[in-house]
């Protein structure tokens, strides 16, 4: 099977259909920016930017990328030689309810019941990340148990949210105890909790979460539980691993045993279930050395045009096995098995 492990959808006027008749007040409406070729959703005092598609850049179509043709993206799929594509949220990615609890409960309650109702029909081809409202932490663990329900295989999660806390606060142990007893991974996308005009710090941001996850319990207290890195790429892995085995290095000066030559740490994705969903150009013949061949996925980034956008990634990537490049297990490995490992498919 050939996985797309990160898509996207662009969230339109049905979204909101799905808000319940006491939320309705919160439903967004597009306005258009005064000199700007952008668009924003305003509800409820905020704004999220709603963007003008380029569709001869990004490959897809009005009809593909807000799902008003759910068929035709099917097609698309089939077009792409692609079998699965887990979709991920647009609107969400750059976005802030602080102050704001019954605005997030309210939209991405209707956000998650429109996209499984989208996807629904596609024989499970097309499946979601769900967004949760975080500022409500027990209507998040309801809604994610209802989102299981109906289809969806993961948490779309920043590295820094809800006023400014990272991913091992314990605030957000409630929601991986969830997790984790549903089988549904933490899905650590691109993003961060507020606007952003430049696309590479909030690329950035999404790896403030690494050394969280690896120097704090959470491992330990959650063993079950999988943590994926998306639309981030993977040629961060070496330069963090080797800060951390420095790290490592400078806790043992303060003891009687001291190795200087501490090797690099390549056990550590497998032992902390961290996977990773990398890019279509990066060097993945340097990355594997560092314990990634059964942690890497590929994700197009379908429907963006951004710095991790390619359409035919997982092509791409075919190619560069069958020229020598990568060793064509691994690839395989990186379209089937990995993804539908993190995801639980």
């Amino acid at each position: 099977m050939r996985i797309d492990a990160d898509s996207h959808v662009d969230e339109t006027e049905a979204t909101w259909d799905y808000l319940l008749p006491g939320d309705r007040q919160f439903r967004p409406e597009c306005v258009q920016i005064e000199g700007n070729r952008d668009r924003s959703w305003i509800s409820g005092g905020l704004s999220f930017r709603r963007a003008n598609r380029d569709y001869r850049r990004t490959g897809a179509t009005a009809e593909t990328s807000q799902l008003l043709d759910v068929k035709a993206r099917i097609e698309h799929l089939d077009r792409l030689n692609i079998d699965l594509q887990v979709i991920y949220p647009t609107m969400h990615i750059r976005s802030s309810y602080v102050g704001h609890a019954d605005v997030e409960l309210a939209q991405v309650r209707s956000y998650n019941r429109w996209i499984a109702d989208r996807t629904f029909s596609t024989a499970g081809r097309l499946r979601w990340v769900a967004v949760l409202p975080l500022f409500s932490m027990d209507e998040a663990v309801r809604e994610l148990e209802w989102a299981k329900e109906h289809g969806a295989v993961g948490v779309f999660k920043k590295s820094v949210e809800c006023d400014q806390r990272l991913v091992n606060s314990p605030y957000f142990f409630p929601l991986y105890e969830a997790a984790a007893e549903l089988g549904l991974p933490m899905c650590i996308h691109v993003g961060s909790e507020g606007p952003h005009e430049a696309a590479a710090p909030v690329a950035l941001d999404t790896l403030k979460a690494f050394d969280p996850l690896i120097n704090s319990d959470i491992g330990e207290r959650f063993p079950a539980l999988r943590f994926g890195f998306i639309e981030s790429g993977a040629s961060w892995v070496p330069y963090l691993l080797s800060l951390h085995s420095g790290a490592e290095r400078r806790k043992q000066m303060q003891s009687d045993v001291y190795d200087s030559a501490l090797p690099v740490d390549t056990e550590l994705f497998e032992r902390r279930n961290l996977y990773v969903a990398c890019q279509s150009h990066e060097d993945i013949a340097y990355l594997l050395p560092f314990g990634l061949e059964n942690r890497l996925m590929v994700g197009t980034d379908y429907t963006h045009a951004d710095q991790s956008s390619e359409i035919q990634a997982l092509s791409i990537i075919e190619q560069r096995a069958l020229n020598g490049e990568i060793p064509m297990s691994v690839v395989e490995k990186m379209f089937d098995a990995n993804p539908r490992r993190f995801y639980g498919l």
